[in-house]
């Protein structure tokens, strides 16, 4: 019956993808690589929400609040707050430019080469950290929730190699040959199931701890573990309260509004206003995110304690006692769907930005609209492979994955947020300064990594302090340069007619709402 109901799930979000995506044109780069610009905001939201929720979070995230308690929510909420600023600020500037990816603008803000750099350093942040670990983290999800070793007959080994593979060609399949629309869609399905199975898990936790009271049990948990409800972080903790205003609203800026594979979601809406809505949308649901990535890990701190060794075990150990049987197929469809968002709308964002900024400037210039999707496409499945076989190689991770992928990032995120930020706000900083400040925040974060893992430990700030000492430090330096050695003219914004780009009128006061909800939460949980 689990099995019945997980293959019945996925094949309904496959269907309906197919349906809804099928002709919308996949010869044409916008018609591939933005779904043909034709994207509702709900689509949008969808998508932004899903691409962004996988198992590496949804685990990772309750292992670390089964450790630390709420405090870790800094990374759903502040998101929010970093959406509201991208929907505002950035994404205006996107639209009207017409571009199809972040690069893109790059070239014509700098010159071509700072362009290829920034794709290079997005897709070796794609290859060797973010594809291997979705696929891998959810690879072990599907395996110990269906128990392959036993249906299938063979070992823990052989059965996380399968699981691996099952998962990559499906994922392959929606984002190579389907396009952003295929994927955007099937996001858009699995998120409504996500946000129900999601939430079934804290209420059928709160039901068991409450002996059939959910609001009892919600009481026994703040009751008897007051100091896992304290949202403000000790300097000793993964997330000091002062992180937040300094590297935690970096790092949430990047992600949500310069990482190509997120901001494409946004990048094919068929207007501003619809890429606004589906922003604060996704915005709105965001805070509420920390009931499905959170609260688990509280729920099952309280029933297991010090039983798990490992907290990453906390939200399949939870699932596994008080889910029903008669729902675990579709949760399990339901965080199949999950991975397989963030591992296709990885994927796809690998092969546009291959596509688009290095098949097409540096390889064959003069390549028709259908030979660059297609090179993307031969690309996307060399990529897809190559995830695959890395994937299982990661069987010894470190514990606490999650913190130590968003630590890891910051060689590129940061250096990349930097030269975007100063790029659209300034007129005369040259190609020259984005060239040196990528150099010296790639080159500086990775020897603060270094130094604080295996040389001299505990002894610098915390790393997203160091992310905006690096931050203020390059954008500093790309300011000097831009004095000593301008442009000799100043850059103007080109202006496309791709979407209309009239914002929505309610997009400031929307923006304002979450905002005040964000500071609000901080404030009750205070």
């Amino acid at each position: 019956m689990q099995i019945i109901a997980f293959i019945s799930f996925t094949a309904l979000v496959a269907i309906v993808s197919y349906f809804k995506s099928k002709n919308t044109g996949e010869s044409t780069s916008d018609g591939y690589f933005l779904g043909g610009r034709s994207l509702t905001g709900v689509v949008v939201a969808g998508s932004l929400l899903l691409t962004n929720l996988s198992t590496e979070q949804i685990v990772g995230l309750n292992g670390a609040s089964f450790k630390e308690g709420i405090l870790v929510m800094a990374w759903e909420t502040i998101a929010a707050i970093a959406m509201v600023v991208t929907a505002l600020y950035l994404l205006p500037r996107y639209l009207t430019g017409g571009i199809t990816t972040i690069p893109q603008f790059l070239e014509r803000r700098y010159d071509k080469f700072t362009k290829t750099l920034t794709s290079v350093l997005f897709l070796s942040g794609y290859v060797v950290v973010l594809l291997p670990i979705v696929l891998y983290s959810g690879a072990l999800a599907i395996k110990n929730m269906f128990d392959v070793p036993r249906l299938l007959g063979v070992s823990d080994t052989t059965a996380l190699w399968v699981t691996v593979f099952g998962i990559g060609i499906v994922g392959s399949t929606y984002a190579i040959f389907g396009g952003l629309k295929a994927v955007a869609v099937s996001d858009t399905v699995n998120a409504i199931g996500l946000l129900i199975g999601g939430l079934l898990i804290p209420f059928f936790g709160l039901l068991a701890v409450g002996d059939g009271n959910v609001l009892e049990g919600l009481s026994t948990l703040v009751g008897s573990h007051p100091e896992k409800f304290d949202s403000m972080g000790g300097a000793d903790s993964s997330v000091p309260f002062g992180t937040i205003f300094t590297g935690m609203l970096l790092v949430n800026l990047f992600y949500w509004g310069t990482n190509q594979a997120i901001i494409q979601r946004a990048l094919g809406a068929k207007n501003l206003k619809e890429g606004q809505k589906g922003l604060l949308l996704a915005a709105f649901i965001k805070i509420l995110g920390p009931l499905i990535v959170v609260l688990p890990g509280i729920i099952a701190f309280h029933m297991f304690g010090d039983s798990l060794q490992n907290p990453d075990e906390a939200y399949p150990t939870l699932i596994t006692k008080v889910l029903p049987a008669s729902l675990v197929g579709f949760f399990a469809a339901v965080l199949f769907g999950a991975i397989l968002s963030s591992f296709n709308s990885a994927l796809n964002s690998s092969v546009t930005l291959f596509g688009i900024d290095i098949y097409k400037s540096h390889f064959k210039k003069d390549a028709t609209e259908l030979e660059t999707v297609k090179a993307g496409k031969r690309f996307g499945v060399v990529l897809a492979i190559l995830s695959m076989l890395i994937a299982p190689l990661i069987a010894n991770a470190p514990d606490g994955l999650f913190g130590y992928l968003q630590k890891v990032n910051g060689c590129y995120s940061i250096p990349i947020l930097t030269i975007i930020v100063v790029g659209y706000f300034t007129k005369y900083v040259p190609a020259l300064a984005a060239k040196v400040a990528m150099a010296s925040g790639v080159f500086l974060y990775l020897a603060y990594i270094l130094l604080d893992e295996f040389v001299i430990p505990d002894t610098f700030p915390h790393y997203l302090h160091v992310m905006a000492i690096l931050f203020v430090f390059n954008a500093v330096l790309m300011f000097i340069i831009g004095k000593l050695r301008p442009r000799d003219a100043a850059y103007e914004q080109y202006r496309s007619e791709a979407v209309d780009v009239i914002p929505w009128k309610y997009v400031i006061p929307a923006g304002a709402v979450i905002c005040l909800i964000v500071i609000g939460i901080y404030y009750y949980f205070s």
